[in-house]
């Protein structure tokens, strides 16, 4: 068992990691980050879909949990991608699109964040034995789906605010955005946690090793790569604004009522 289990979660890297790579090479030649996220979002699709076959159980948890993967992930994106054809580039590679082997380590950490996340999917997906849906199961869900309402709210408002042009070189404090500075990434962690929550009613000894996704998830926004980016972009439209300083100061950061 735990034999089968490495060889499909290596398949999986194998796949994980040869998307990434392929993509750099075409986006290193073309200098461009344009189908980054997209790629990103492509592989969970793909992964979540073929982990399932790969096994060729099809037990009805497996599919519930495959299902809401792959419709994260086209719903993201399709709004990644949009999103950047609109606004022409991603501020975050203006240093290394034209740097081929620093550009590679970004696609290489995108592997790594596609495979960790998705990580209890995987294990699950492979299971040979099936247990009927528990509390815990339906628990997941409806933290998944909450967290999936959020972030597309959040993502939506947010869109909306800056296709105005009054909005120009204002922050959002609107909708979900008063109630907290980051409802996009509390969706995003809630989603994952709930995953997680669901796989382990049928996870076993190590395989509880899944838990990495939601703590994964939850270091990467607000350590690296999601919340600190953004508030030092934020600080450097908008610090000198006494609204925005007072909306730091009043509004949580993530979870209402507590950070």
């Amino acid at each position: 068992m735990i034999f089968d289990m490495g060889n499909s979660l290596a398949k999986a890297a194998a796949v994980d990691f040869g998307i990434q790579w392929a993509c750099w090479a075409v986006a290193a030649v073309l200098q461009t980050e344009k189908f980054y996220d997209l790629a990103g979002s492509s592989t969970f699709f793909y992964l979540a879909l073929q982990s399932l076959r790969w096994n060729n159980t099809y037990f009805t948890r497996q599919k519930i949990n495959t299902g809401m993967v792959m419709t994260w992930s086209a719903r993201l994106g399709l709004f990644l991608f949009t999103r950047i054809l609109k606004e022409g580039q991603d501020r975050r590679f203006n240093k290394v699109r034209n740097k081929p082997s620093t550009f590679f380590v970004y696609w290489t950490i995108q592997g790594v964040w596609v495979l960790a996340t998705l990580l209890p999917t995987l294990i699950l997906n492979n299971k040979k034995e099936d247990k009927p849906l528990t509390r815990r199961d339906y628990v997941g869900y409806g933290l998944w789906a909450t967290g999936f309402l959020l972030e597309t709210i959040a993502d939506y408002q947010k869109s909306r605010f800056r296709s105005n042009p009054d909005n120009h070189n204002t922050f959002i404090n609107q909708g979900l955005w008063r109630m907290v500075q980051y409802p996009n990434y509390l969706g995003e962690i809630m989603m994952w946690l709930g995953l997680y929550l669901s796989s382990s009613s049928v996870l076993k000894g190590w395989e509880h090793v899944g838990v990495l996704s939601p703590i994964f998830v939850t270091y990467l926004l607000t350590n690296v790569s999601g919340i600190p980016l953004q508030q030092r972009s934020a600080m450097k439209k908008y610090g000198s604004d006494p609204a925005y300083l007072e909306y730091l100061k009043s509004t949580p950061k993530l979870l209402p009522f507590i950070w």
